[in-house]
């Protein structure tokens, strides 16, 4: 893959890109086009867009929760299959921590289900490029917050994140 990748925050107006971006990345969670657009807009300086050429290739959306304003909440990363095994969620991750909307972010915190490894490998490296330690725990249970529809979601925590070094 070429270094002709630019990364930006997102607009109203790539909410469809990011939509397909990401129903196109199994096992990832589809949400409504609406939340897509909310993401691309009410939340874009907590969100990234890789783009190559004017193609969406990759995308990170998540926010700083209310009342923890040193963590960064990832919901999602996706990244395009023709993409995949250049490390372009790592770069994505070091360009969405360097937004100013993260300057006071201390760790990081995603959820992932125990058979998503590929997303596991990516929170690891993170920890790892980040001296941080990392852990997990119980979330979002199968039976008592899904109604047995959707696996666990464990809640990963990876801290502390040192910008300097992303």
């Amino acid at each position: 893959m070429s270094n002709d990748i630019r990364f930006t925050p997102p607009q109203a107006e790539d909410g469809a890109k990011v939509f397909d971006l990401i129903a196109n990345c199994p096992p990832l969670d589809t949400n409504s086009r609406y939340c897509n657009l909310l993401q691309c807009s009410h939340f874009a300086d907590t969100c990234i867009a890789a783009w190559q050429g004017d193609e969406i290739i990759g995308f990170i959306s998540g926010y700083i929760p209310p009342r923890q304003q040193d963590t960064y909440f990832l919901w999602q990363i996706a990244v395009a299959e023709s993409a995949r095994g250049q490390n372009l969620a790592q770069r994505m991750l070091d360009a969405l921590l360097k937004q100013p909307a993260c300057a006071a972010v201390k760790q990081v915190q995603t959820t992932i289900t125990a058979d998503n490894i590929a997303s596991q490998r990516v929170f690891e490296k993170l920890a790892d490029r980040h001296e941080a330690s990392i852990h997990n725990e119980p979330f979002f249970t199968r039976d008592v917050h899904f109604d047995g529809h959707h696996d666990t979601e464990f809640l990963y925590t990876i801290g502390p994140v040192n910008q300097a070094r992303s």
